[in-house]
C-alpha cells in the first residue's frame, strides 16, 4: 500500500491510529500515599485541626487497595507488553 510523504495513507487519506498510553501505574499510587503523609506530617506540625489529620489518615489508608491494584495491574501490564512487543523483556 502506498504512502502519502507526510505519513498519510494513500487510501484513506488518514493518519496510522496512535498505540494508547499505557504507563506504569504504582508510581501514581505511591505517589498519592506519600503526599497525604506528608500533608498528615505536616498538618501534625502545624496543629491543625484533628478533622484535617483524620482525612490525611484516610486518604493514606485508602491508598492501600489502590496501590494493591497498581500492582496487579503493573504486572499484567507487563505480561501484556512481553506478548504485544516481542523485545520487551519481563524480569521477575
Amino acid at each position: 500500500m502506498a504512502e502519502h510523504p507526510h505519513g498519510l495513507d494513500a487510501v484513506t487519506g488518514t493518519r496510522p491510529r496512535p498505540e494508547p498510553l499505557d504507563p506504569p501505574m504504582l508510581p501514581f499510587a505511591i505517589g498519592g500515599m506519600g503526599a497525604f503523609a506528608l500533608a498528615g506530617v505536616i498538618l501534625l506540625i502545624a496543629d491543625a485541626p484533628d478533622r484535617w489529620l483524620w482525612v490525611c489518615l484516610a486518604g493514606f489508608l485508602w491508598g492501600v487497595p489502590g496501590l494493591l491494584t497498581m500492582l496487579r495491574y503493573d504486572a499484567n501490564r507487563r505480561r501484556r507488553r512481553a506478548l504485544s512487543h516481542p523485545r520487551f523483556e519481563v524480569h521477575s
